[in-house]
């Protein structure tokens, strides 16, 4: 018998099961052996319902659009809000997995573990989504706008599924945003108007202008990333551009912040619109009407020193002058010159001190932050002035309130009761004037 022939062996053998054994290990993926991916492989089929009986109207066989879909099946949630919204076929896959394998490490985490670990578990998905839109509801809580994200009640079936497309449709956006995840309102400002979409679509809506079931503007390839994310990161590259690499004034160009806090207001809406209206004043990089600043500008002034440190140097003030005061009367201990009354009113100069030094605040705010008013932020230098309108009246009614005090007290030639009177009326009006300045 040649050397290079091997025996077959039998059917039933011992060596040939521990082949076919090592053979199946070897198979198998090292993924498997981790529990987070065998709960997605069961979670996927069970707990992310399909969607969509049939793909948008701008989806077509042959289209690129259209190799998302599997072969005679219906979309997933993910490829169907790819398909009607023009995300990309990576973002799609790279979401879908990122929402999977999220859901599965927490349901494994689970105290006591469910009943049915192939079934996800509706609390899962409910804490996932109520963490990750919290932003977002904060956002149309703090414009007054009421939130798109409209849910059935507990008992009702569909509403597993109405989160499920809720939290698709965010992840899809952050995962399309790119730069523009350090833009997070700007982000709200988007899924604002995606998921009224996703309603239109649900609650099959009629477009007015076509007299057909709606279906949203980026519903093509490419569409989401085109229209939407687009023209805002070309407005953003050409505010780096006016930057000069960091050397032009801070007050001539907007950073992510500025971007950022444009959303801060409700104008937005009636500026940006939906779809984008790229003739705003949003979108101009140069020009007159181009929007400026909108939070904080950095001069590059000494003066920053007492800006940015007006409650210490308040507190130092006010404190040496209390100091010298006390100092002044000539006495052995600053408590025995605490108990003169002449030396007590002298020390309420110290809210006269005070309000001086809030109106030289007001100065240094309006002369640093002048350049944030525009045609849009007209209030804001409203706002400066009256801020400097207020400190200055302060220190005028303290230097009236004063002077009404020793002036009773002459005449009198000691503190009367009238004068007594006259210091509380004082202090009244000081505590006004503290409370003021903590709440604002």
């Amino acid at each position: 018998m040649n050397l290079r022939q091997r025996p077959i062996p039998t059917r039933g053998r011992g060596p040939t099961r521990r082949r076919s054994h090592l053979r199946t290990r070897c198979c198998l993926s090292p993924s498997t052996l981790f529990p987070s991916i065998t709960y997605s492989q069961t979670i996927l089929p069970s707990g992310i319902q399909r969607y969509a009986p049939q793909p948008p109207p701008c989806v077509q066989p042959g289209t690129s659009a259209s190799r998302l879909l599997p072969h005679g099946m219906t979309p997933w949630t993910f490829d169907w809000l790819g398909l009607f919204f023009g995300f990309q076929a990576d973002n799609v896959r790279n979401q879908r997995e990122h929402l999977v394998l999220h859901l599965a490490n927490s349901q494994m985490r689970l105290q006591p573990p469910p009943a049915a670990p192939d079934r996800l578990d509706p609390g899962v998905l409910r804490r996932f989504r109520v963490k990750l839109l919290k932003n977002y509801n904060s956002w149309c809580s703090y414009l007054g706008k009421r939130s798109q994200v409209r849910l059935p009640n507990r008992h009702n079936p569909d509403l597993q599924r109405r989160e499920l497309l809720y939290v698709c449709l965010y992840l899809l956006i952050w995962g399309e945003a790119g730069n523009l995840r350090f833009t997070p309102e700007c982000l709200c400002y988007i899924y604002h108007h995606t998921a009224l979409e996703l309603n239109y679509i649900l609650d099959d809506h009629i477009d007015e202008n076509t007299g057909q079931l709606f279906v949203p503007s980026t519903c093509k390839q490419f569409g989401f990333l085109n229209d939407v994310i687009t023209p805002i990161y070309t407005t953003i590259k050409g505010e780096v551009a006016r930057s000069r690499n960091g050397t032009a004034p801070h007050s001539a160009w907007r950073n992510y912040d500025d971007i950022n806090e444009y959303f801060w207001s409700r104008r937005c809406f009636k500026r940006v619109k939906w779809p984008f209206d790229l003739s705003s004043n949003f979108f101009l990089v140069s020009g007159e009407n181009r929007v400026g600043k909108t939070g904080f500008v950095e001069q590059r002034t000494f003066w920053n020193v007492f800006r940015s440190f007006d409650r210490l140097w308040v507190l130092l003030i006010l404190y040496f002058q209390a100091a010298a005061i006390v100092a002044w009367a000539g006495r052995e201990y600053p408590w025995q010159a605490l108990q003169s009354r002449d030396v007590q009113v002298q020390l309420l100069t110290i809210f006269i001190t005070w309000a001086g030094l809030r109106f030289v605040q007001s100065i240094l705010d309006a002369g640093t932050q002048y350049s944030l008013v525009t045609r849009d932020t007209k209030l804001l230098g409203i706002r400066m002035v009256l801020k400097s309108m207020v400190a200055l009246t302060w220190g005028i009614v303290f230097g009236v309130y004063y002077g009404r005090i020793w002036s009773q007290k002459n005449s009198d030639e000691l503190w009367s009761y009238e004068a007594n009177q006259r210091i509380l009326t004082f202090l009244k009006a000081a505590l006004v004037f503290v409370i003021q300045n903590y709440l604002l």
